[in-house]
């Protein structure tokens, strides 16, 4: 094994082992604080099932283990589908949210809504998450005809946010037609928010993600292959056409399944998978995509963290909170990118 390998590998570990112990550390936070703090040796009594404090354990157990689990599931499937776009494009500022997929799943799931709860039926989690996938897939559509005709990467991700404009128009236009209980659904859910999280939905939205995720990880060597170039990826034996609908639908599948249990977060998918290729120093699929789920988990943790106790008991858009942090990333990427080029 050469030096520069040993480096490698051992950057990786100090990397993996931060993020680890930041990743456990939110965790604890997460379930000790709030508008209630409840402390931490009670936390660990009542996780072990001998706690006596039935408030606490309904705090704990009802309340914030499903929201904290929606947080750490969530923000790692939009941080995949961030890093499964920007592979696609080969542009760093690709993401679900700036490319308007995540305002066209809005869209739909919106339109689903209001007519379930105008006819007063109840929507499933399945319908939403199926909602959201078809939202995607058709905004991608757009985004791919637009991605055909323009050269230039700052027109595609202006396009992207020309579409994700007109989503939302049309959005809140259907919204000023809806009635008080769908106008009051729709506000909350388009904020952005894990909070109402049953253990039901984290069952679903465990299985969406991690049978995804499972996908991804398995086409690691395709996935870099495909970073090398499209000629390079063929003489490798990978089927291009079939390869970029894969990436298509994983990536779509994952956005779908953040917006239907979470709503519309921002700049998640853009700044993490920025992030953790900058702490790795590599963008190597099998390093990264693990590390990149993991860093989704700590970003969302963090903020939904922050949007839950800098004001409690008020609480602020998760949505809000997101672009803060990661807003001025995406305008160094940009920055950066520009004194490249």
């Amino acid at each position: 094994m050469t030096d520069e390998n040993m480096k490698r590998r051992m950057r990786y570990g100090i990397a993996m082992v931060m993020l680890l112990i930041l990743f456990f550390t939110l965790i604890i936070l997460n379930i000790n604080l709030g508008s209630v703090s409840v402390p931490i040796k009670d936390i660990a009594k009542t996780l072990l099932g001998q706690g006596i404090d039935m408030t606490e354990h309904d705090i704990i157990w009802k309340i914030r283990l499903p929201r904290m689990m929606a947080a750490l599931i969530l923000g790692g499937a939009l941080a995949l589908s961030g890093f499964l776009l920007q592979t696609y494009f080969n542009n760093p500022i690709a993401g679900p949210y700036v490319l308007g997929i995540s305002s066209g799943s809005k869209l739909v799931v919106a339109i689903v809504m209001v007519l379930a709860i105008s006819r007063h039926y109840v929507v499933s989690s399945a319908t939403i998450i199926i909602a959201a996938f078809i939202g995607a897939m058709v905004t991608m559509g757009f985004v791919l005809l637009v991605a055909r005709s323009v050269r230039r990467s700052t027109m595609l991700i202006v396009s992207g946010v020309m579409i994700a404009y007109i989503c939302s128009a049309i959005t809140d236009f259907i919204i000023t037609f809806a009635d008080d209980a769908s106008i009051v659904n729709l506000h909350n859910w388009s904020l952005g928010s894990f909070s109402g999280t049953s253990w039901e939905d984290v069952r679903i939205m465990a299985v969406v993600v991690m049978i995804t995720s499972v996908i991804v990880f398995l086409m690691s060597k395709q996935i870099g292959a495909y970073q090398l170039g499209e000629n390079y990826a063929q003489n490798m034996g990978v089927n291009i056409k079939a390869f970029r609908v894969i990436l298509v639908t994983l990536s779509s599948t994952l956005c779908a399944c953040v917006i239907a249990f979470a709503g519309p977060i921002s700049f998640v998918g853009i700044a993490v998978p920025h992030l953790i290729k900058g702490l790795l120093k590599t963008s190597k699929p099998l390093m990264v995509i693990p590390a990149c789920f993991l860093g989704g988990s700590i970003f969302a943790l963090g903020c939904d963290l922050i949007a839950r106790t800098a004001f409690a008991p008020l609480e602020l858009s998760l949505g809000s909170v997101t672009a803060v942090f990661g807003a001025p990333i995406v305008i160094g990427i940009m920055m950066r990118k520009k004194e490249r080029g």
